[in-house]
C-alpha cells in the first residue's frame, strides 16, 4: 500500500477474498498483512483484528465495522467475489454492507489517529462473525478493550448517525394437548390452545413511547402441529420473533408475553439487546455540533452486543445490504472518510 490509503483499491482487493460469516481466515489474513504493514500495533483474536493500545494516554474511542458477509443471494449477474469498477459504482458482495465502513474506517484512522493523541486514544476493530452474531466475533474481543468511552459502529446508514436500535429475542413455544380420534372429537387440540396464545400476543400493548424507535413488535413466524388430519394434536410448537426497544429489554418484554401465554416460552437467547444513547452523552452532543441528524435503527448490528455509549453510521444505504447487485458509490466512500474525520475532530470528551 502507498504512504495514503488508496481505499478504492483495498475495497477492490479486500472483497475479491471471501468471508462468509465463520469462514473469514483469509479477509482477516489480508488486513492483517495491511495493518502491519503500516506498523500499527495489532493484535488477532479468531478472525477479528484489534488495532491500539486500550491502556494508552485519553478518552478510549472505538471505530467497529465487521469484515464478513451473508452467503450471495440469488439473482447475481456477476460474479460476486469478483468486485468490479461501474463508473462510480463498485459491485460486489460486502461491498456495502460493511466493506465500505472497514476502508472508510482504516483510512480514518490512518488520517487522525496522531492528531488525537493525548486527548482521544483512538483503537480500531474489524470484527468478524457479524452477520451471525457469533460467538468468536466482537463478543469475543469485549473483554479486551478496557474503559471504552464510545464506540462508532460502521453500517450503511448514508453517514447519519443511528442513536438507538431495536434489539432480537427469538422465541420457541411449546404448548400440550391431548391426542385423539377427529371424528368422535376426543382429546384436547393443542393448535386450538395455541391460537389462545396467538391472540394474546397479537394483543400485546405497550404504555411507554420511544424517543427513537417504534413500539416492541411480537409476531408469531412459525408453527408446526399434527400427525395426521384424523388425530387431533398433542403438541402444538410456534416462533415468536420478538423485536425489543430502548424502553422495553428483551428481559422485559419475555416477562410480558409469558405473561399472556400458556406455553412453555424458551428464548434462544437475550442477549442482542436494544439500545440507546444518553441524550448528555458526548457523542451525542458531538452530532449536534458536527451538524448531523441522528435517528434509530430497526436492523441490527453488532451495537446489539457493545456494552459501551455507541452509534452506527457509516457510508453506503442499507437497502442495497444483503441484495444482488449489492454495490457502494466511490463518493460515498469519500464522504465516508471525509465524514468520520470531521467527526472525530468535533468530539470534545
Amino acid at each position: 500500500m502507498s504512504e495514503k490509503i488508496a481505499y478504492t483499491e483495498l475495497l477492490l482487493e479486500m472483497l475479491s477474498i471471501p468471508a462468509v460469516s465463520r469462514e473469514e481466515e483469509q479477509r482477516a489474513d489480508f488486513l492483517e498483512a495491511c495493518m502491519k504493514g503500516r506498523g500499527w500495533p495489532l493484535k488477532r483474536i479468531h478472525n477479528n483484528l484489534l488495532v491500539g493500545d486500550p491502556e494508552a494516554q485519553g478518552v478510549s474511542v472505538l471505530l467497529n465495522s465487521h469484515m464478513d458477509t451473508v452467503p450471495p443471494v440469488r439473482g447475481w449477474e456477476s460474479d460476486p467475489f469478483s468486485p468490479r469498477v461501474e463508473g462510480d459504482k463498485i459491485v460486489g458482495l460486502g461491498s456495502n454492507d460493511a466493506g465500505a465502513s472497514v476502508v472508510s474506517m482504516l483510512t480514518t484512522y490512518d488520517q487522525m489517529r496522531d492528531k488525537l493523541e493525548g486527548r482521544i486514544n483512538l483503537m480500531l476493530l474489524i470484527s468478524a462473525e457479524e452477520e451471525v452474531s457469533g460467538s468468536r466475533g466482537i463478543s469475543s474481543v469485549l473483554p479486551m478493550l478496557g474503559n471504552v468511552k464510545a464506540v462508532i459502529v460502521g453500517e450503511p446508514t448514508g453517514m447519519s448517525p443511528a442513536v438507538a436500535e431495536r434489539g432480537l429475542m427469538v422465541l420457541d413455544g411449546e404448548i400440550q394437548g391431548k391426542a385423539g380420534h377427529a371424528a368422535r372429537n376426543e382429546g384436547i387440540n393443542a393448535i386450538y390452545e395455541a391460537m389462545k396464545d396467538m391472540a394474546a400476543i397479537a394483543e400485546l400493548e405497550f404504555d411507554k413511547g420511544s424517543e427513537w424507535l417504534p413500539e416492541p413488535s411480537a409476531q408469531v413466524t412459525m408453527i408446526s402441529a399434527g400427525t395426521g388430519h384424523n388425530v387431533v394434536p398433542d403438541l402444538c410448537s410456534y416462533v415468536v420473533d420478538v423485536r425489543s426497544n430502548d424502553q422495553y429489554g428483551n428481559e422485559r418484554l419475555l416477562a410480558l408475553i409469558r405473561s399472556v401465554c400458556n406455553a412453555m416460552l424458551i428464548p434462544r437467547s437475550t442477549r442482542l439487546h436494544s439500545s440507546g444513547l444518553d441524550p448528555e452523552h458526548f457523542l451525542m452532543k458531538t452530532i449536534h455540533t458536527a451538524g448531523l441528524d441522528p435517528f434509530g435503527s430497526s436492523t441490527l448490528s453488532d451495537m446489539a452486543l457493545i456494552p459501551f455509549p455507541a452509534i452506527k453510521m457509516g457510508p453506503g444505504e442499507s437497502s442495497r445490504s444483503h441484495t444482488a447487485g449489492e454495490f457502494i458509490r466511490i463518493s460515498e466512500l469519500e464522504q465516508g472518510v471525509e465524514t468520520y474525520c470531521s467527526f472525530l475532530e468535533h468530539m470534545e470528551v
